[in-house]
């Protein structure tokens, strides 16, 4: 007895074609099922090469954003100094840091559900509001902070957007090369970042804020090639979000002021939190999530190696001008080199990993990193070529640690919770940095450690000398956890 409804394949020798035989009396059913099929392979195929050509302006809007990101955060004492506002500059780093990790989980989830045309084009929108809008009105350091946020609101809608038609259009051949760029792309950015910072802090900081404008000449082909909506229910956990976001925003708040009161509303923003998501029906995130030890464990090598990401500049920055009497677009061109090498780097960082492995692509990137920060705390002195040679070992470590730690920490996690392990991510990458840059703002601009004179005369070079080598020991102590840790990460025997 057959299956009327079961197709017969069989080998056609001659042609090597496959012909399937129709049994009974579902076979023209049979036809339509294939040739249904047929028509939505072709239609996916249609859709994932038009998506392909959103490639590089997604990637040219991610970069004016990210180029603005860094712009801000090398010359943000400056900022401060102008608006009278010294102590709390660091800030408009900080908390569009702390916002840039929030959007980054919230724009990854809806990328599964919500139109990725429509929020690029929101993106853009806002981006183009926030350069305008910060332009006119930057006459206090809080509207230098929103617009800034708003900015950032914008320009991620294009970072996500890409991770997302990279991971869901793209072949595993080309999803290497393509995640290879967007490392490089924001190598790129920081490098012509500081280079802007440089050159508009001497004519007028305010134009910083102009440079995303120019997003506007992407909106045609995205909007003609984007995908729509992919159906499903959108679903953002706003009181999840909101108490995670409150909880960081606090913390960053009182790293940056020291006002102890910050600290316990903080403390009891991340209690709440704890509390809802396990009485929540659908949080972003579950109790279950955090119980996971080889997780909680690998995703301190984030939070440990960008601890410092935003710091970096600021400090080359203040320096320069104190030891070396450089402006700060002197300092930019000290970095460039650095930054171009890391950018390189960046598009072959998938290689390094499959010729090393994870593990000691981690190892050489974040060594290359300490390496760096200690030879320039100890070597300061030799002058700006040698910090410039010790900013390209910096940056290029940098761009060789981002795609092997944020692959073993997803490694770590089930394939259904792929998507929240990318967000988290983002959280640990930009959270740590934005309340890094807030703790060492201010011992930055004050040269907190210039009474340490074991490393040279007292004041800026002792207090910028004693940074380099402190970032360099935070980063030697991500290694250290990488080493004690391994074989929970990769399940090694």
């Amino acid at each position: 007895m057959t299956t009327p409804s079961a197709p017969v394949l069989s080998s056609d020798e001659s042609t090597g074609a496959s012909t399937t035989a129709l049994n009974g009396n579902n076979g023209g059913k049979n036809l339509n099922v294939n040739n249904d099929n047929k028509n939505d392979a072709a239609a996916n195929n249609e859709t994932a090469n038009r998506a392909r050509k959103t490639l590089f302006p997604l990637l040219g809007i991610y970069l004016l954003g990210a180029l603005c990101l860094q712009a801000f955060n090398m010359v943000f004492a400056k900022i401060g100094s102008d608006l009278g506002a010294a102590t709390n500059a660091s800030l408009i780093t900080a908390i569009p840091g702390v916002v840039l990790a929030i959007v980054c989980f919230i724009y990854g989830s809806l990328g599964d559900f919500a139109s990725l045309k429509t929020m690029t084009v929101f993106g853009i929108i806002a981006l183009v509001f926030g350069s305008v809008g910060g332009f006119f009105m930057h006459e206090s350091l809080i509207l230098v902070i929103i617009f800034r946020i708003i900015q950032t609101i914008g320009f991620q809608t294009a970072g996500s957007v890409y991770l997302v038609v990279v991971a869901r259009y793209l072949t595993e051949r080309e999803k290497l090369l393509y995640f290879g760029l967007f490392t490089a792309d924001y190598q790129l950015a920081t490098a012509i970042g500081v280079v802007s910072a440089g050159v508009f802090s001497a004519i007028d900081w305010k134009f910083l804020f102009l440079i995303p404008v120019v997003a506007v000449v992407f909106l045609i082909p995205l909007i003609k090639y984007l995908p729509g909506k992919t159906g499903g229910k959108t679903h953002i956990d706003v009181p999840g979000f909101g108490l995670f976001g409150m909880a960081i925003l606090f913390l960053t708040l009182f790293f940056s002021v020291l006002d102890w009161w910050m600290l316990a509303v903080s403390a009891a923003f991340l209690v709440l939190f704890a509390i809802y998501i396990s009485k929540a029906t659908d949080p972003f995130v579950t109790p279950a999530f955090f119980k996971n030890v080889p997780w909680r464990e690998s995703v301190l090598l984030i939070v440990i190696f960008y601890f410092i990401n935003f710091a970096i500049t600021p400090l080359c920055n203040d320096f320069g001008a104190a030891l070396f009497g450089m402006s700060s677009t002197q300092v930019s061109l000290m970095l460039l080199p650095g930054l171009i090498i890391a950018t390189i780097t960046g598009c072959f960082s998938g290689r390094i990993v499959s010729k090393l492995g994870k593990r000691w692509s981690i190892t050489l990137g974040a060594g290359m990193m300490a390496a760096g920060f200690i030879l320039g705390g100890l070597f300061l002195r030799l002058g700006p070529i040698l910090i410039g040679f010790c900013a390209a070992l910096i940056y290029a470590g940098m761009a060789t640690i981002y795609s092997p730690t944020a692959n073993t920490v997803l490694g770590t996690l089930p394939p259904e919770q792929t998507g929240r392990g990318v967000g988290m991510n983002d959280l640990a990458m930009q959270g740590s940095g934005a309340v890094g840059i807030a703790l060492f703002g201010g011992p930055i601009s004050a040269h907190a450690f210039g009474w340490n004179t074991v490393l040279g005369p007292e004041g800026a070079y002792a207090s910028s000398a004693t940074m380099l080598i402190l970032f360099g020991v935070i980063v030697a102590v991500g290694v250290l956890w990488l080493q004690l840790h391994h074989k929970k990460f990769y399940h090694e025997n």
